[in-house]
């Protein structure tokens, strides 16, 4: 079981930006691998890559306001040996080009690493538009994937080297708020692994969460303690593929078993999960998925949207409870 970082548990958490961990760590890493690229639509600053743009020189590529050629020329060079990393807002990359990601990328088998950033409701103002909630059912779907969605700045930064080492298409889901870190400073993930963050005494419920919503699992498993419900958290970094005997073994303790991510529940890591228990022989006695029910965001605060979504720590609290008293 990981080791929580001090300042979170305390209550007085760092709050810090994936995006701009991940491409910090992204530059770090091409000044030693000179296979990496990286691309962007016209966002290099709003995606991360400010940065590596400032830094790298030709190594990054400007495509301009056209996500499926971002994807395109991502592919090519992957076939020319090169190791691309191609930034855009998710809306578009994949919303937008996702046929060219399965045809030009999966279908080949090209090693490209694709970033989707301001995923979720967590962009706030600029509404449903731009708030991505269907990606990970779009990319998970397709041959070949990683999907991966960290859940603090540390895990985004360790991303871009597991990106980097992996040899199949990946897709990186990332948040535009900035979330707590709740990692410690010597916490390592890989690609494929569940990670069980905490483990009550005769815990009741098995809570398994993804990204952005990771933090508030935590929290809202605290807020349950405090009303005398144990639990566990399981936290999946790596959507696909999924560590079933991680997720299996929490579920196998526990009676009943709750998802919760900043997405469709349809598709994204609740069914996977809702998928796996069905096809094995561990059989909570209650399973729910919490996120989006089928609608679309819109426009409000991170903290206006989460808790009308029931996904701040009240919301879920207030969920899971209502679950095991029914």
């Amino acid at each position: 079981m990981h080791q929580l970082d001090t300042d979170f548990i305390q209550g007085q958490p760092r709050i810090e930006s994936l995006r701009q961990a991940f491409g910090h760590a992204l530059v770090e890493l091409a000044q030693t691998d000179e296979r990496i690229v990286a691309l962007s639509a016209d966002l290099s600053s709003s995606v991360g890559l400010g940065e590596f743009a400032e830094k790298m020189g030709s190594r990054y590529v400007e495509v301009g306001v056209a996500e499926q050629n971002l994807v395109m020329v991502a592919s090519g060079l992957a076939h020319m040996g090169k190791v691309p990393f191609a930034a855009s807002y998710a809306a578009f990359n994949p919303g937008r080009n996702w046929e060219q990601i399965r045809t030009a990328i999966c279908l080949n088998n090209q090693p490209v690493k694709i970033i989707g950033t301001h995923a979720g409701l967590n962009v706030g103002s600029d509404g449903a538009s731009h708030q991505m909630l269907e990606d990970i059912a779009l990319m998970q779907t397709l041959p070949n994937m990683v999907v991966l969605s960290p859940g603090d700045a540390v895990e985004a930064a360790q991303m871009a080297q597991l990106m980097a080492e992996d040899n199949r298409p990946n897709y990186l889901r990332l948040p535009r708020a900035d979330l707590p870190i709740y990692n410690t400073a010597d916490t390592t993930i890989a690609i494929g692994s569940a990670y069980l963050l905490r483990r009550d005494d005769d815990a009741v419920v098995t809570i398994i969460s993804t990204g952005s919503m990771t933090a508030n699992a935590l929290l809202a498993s605290g807020e349950l303690f405090k009303r005398g419900i144990a639990s566990e958290v399981v936290h999946v970094p790596t959507i696909k593929p999924l560590d079933g005997e991680t997720i299996l073994s929490s579920v196998g303790r526990t009676s009943v078993t709750v998802t919760i991510e900043e997405h469709q529940i349809v598709g994204g890591l609740g069914s996977s999960v809702a998928s796996l228990i069905m096809e094995s022989d561990v059989r909570p006695t209650k399973f729910r998925r919490l996120g989006v029910r089928d609608q679309f965001g819109q426009s409000g605060n991170l903290a206006e949207l989460w808790r009308h979504y029931g996904l701040d720590v009240a919301g879920l609290t207030q969920q899971i409870t209502s679950l095991l008293d029914s």
